[in-house]
């Protein structure tokens, strides 16, 4: 017989039952995420008699469907993806440092009182993998593309990994504007607004949803990258987007989007069960 919430019990839909707690993904679009399963498995790996399912919410029904997900009591979190991370962030009554300084969270879970409790942890993510790969931002300068919710994410992370200089793109000046003046405020690197020219960069990063569709545009300009850079990109479907595949065909050294939320799955996790 095979017990609820254990490693063998992963996809069986026998063992859904009245008792099983929800949590749910949320994104506009949604096809494109892979990890409800992974975050499910973590979950009953632990025990724990839980679901992860997606749910497509656009933006501007986001915070409506917030306020009547609040209403189910036996959903105990959610995670946040593109573009909701800071909207998640205005619907949380009580968050963690880190993510009052981003003003974005990819994680809710329920305080005591069913408010919300967040938590953003696609920067640490980032930079945990890129360290697994053997590629170091410590005194490094880096170009990151994208100033939302993800990207706000990675240049805290990177910042406080010892970065030297990071410069940041994004179409929507007033948004990487406002990300430079709360970066600069931490004085321990150089932050200043850029273009997509990678050059003079060790480290290349994209954080917009570019490379999503077939016919997306690059990022950046990739005539512009050499082998000794080091290339990532928080995509998940495709797993290996356009960007990547031009980077390794130059031998730069890669981080796909997955391998990002590899990294923070176990923290996610622990926070989803208020570890």
């Amino acid at each position: 017989m095979i017990e609820p919430g254990t490693r063998q019990d992963i996809g069986n839909l026998a063992a859904l039952s009245g008792e099983t707690r929800v949590f749910a993904i949320v994104g506009d679009p949604i096809a494109q995420v892979k990890s409800p399963f992974a975050v499910t498995q973590a979950l009953n790996a632990l025990g724990r008699n839980c679901v992860v399912v997606p749910i497509h919410v656009t933006q501007s029904d986001f915070d409506d469907f917030v306020r009547g997900a609040g209403l189910a009591k036996n959903l105990d979190g959610l995670i946040a993806t593109v573009p909701h991370k800071f909207a998640a962030y205005a619907q949380c009554t009580s968050a963690t440092d880190r993510a009052h300084f981003l003003r974005a969270v990819n994680v809710m879970r329920r305080n005591p009182d069913g408010t919300w409790h967040g938590d953003m942890f696609d920067g640490q993510g980032f930079v945990d993998a890129m360290r697994a790969s053997g590629a170091e931002p410590r005194g490094k300068r880096a170009l990151l593309v994208g100033a939302g919710g993800a990207g706000s994410a990675i240049a805290l992370a990177l910042i406080e990994a010892g970065l030297s200089e990071l410069v940041v793109h994004d179409v929507d000046q007033a948004r990487r504007d406002e990300l430079l003046a709360r970066l600069e405020a931490k004085n321990a690197a150089v932050v200043d607004a850029g273009s997509t020219d990678p050059r003079g960069c060790a480290l290349v990063v994209n954080a917009t949803p570019l490379g999503m569709r077939l016919d997306d545009p690059f990022p950046l300009q990739i005539d512009h990258l050499t082998s000794g850079m080091f290339v990532g990109d928080v995509i998940t479907e495709p797993g290996v987007t356009p960007l990547i595949q031009a980077a390794r065909r130059l031998g730069c050294r890669t981080q796909i989007g997955t391998e990002m939320f590899d990294a923070q799955l176990r923290s996610i996790r622990d926070f989803l069960i208020g570890g």
